[in-house]
């Protein structure tokens, strides 16, 4: 199964939104929360995003969803040396994670799993 990392400045917004995520995908996929420097304060770590992928994956390619600014500099700089296997996506973090999970729920492949969290971004909410 596609494992999803949530990567956010805030441990409490990552927990949330994997906390979030999980139930969407109906207690089947794996989703991960990367929350917060390695002092439990704001900010983001490489140790945590590593962690939390190496949790996530099941063999299956692991999506990662960053917050903003530096997340996102973290994610891009793991991937790139991740190489294969692990993608960022550029989705809305919570959308973005529930459809991920919701998608890696049924035993989607990565690239699906990916698409459905970019497909988060045209959610309308007016």
């Amino acid at each position: 199964m596609v494992g999803i990392v949530v990567l956010a400045h805030s441990r409490k917004l990552a927990e949330g939104v994997a906390e979030m995520a999980r139930a969407m995908g109906v207690g089947k996929a794996v989703v991960e929360p990367a929350g917060g420097d390695e002092h439990g304060g704001l900010g983001t770590s490489m140790e945590r995003l590593k962690r939390a992928v190496r949790t996530a994956d099941g063999g299956d390619g692991v999506v990662v969803l960053a917050d903003l600014g530096s997340s996102v500099l973290t994610a891009k700089v793991f991937v790139a040396a991740a190489g294969t296997g692990v993608i960022l996506v550029d989705a809305p973090l919570v959308e973005g994670a529930v459809a991920a999970a919701s998608m890696a729920a049924t035993g989607a492949d990565l690239r699906a799993v990916v698409r459905a969290a970019e497909a988060a971004r045209g959610h309308r909410k007016t």
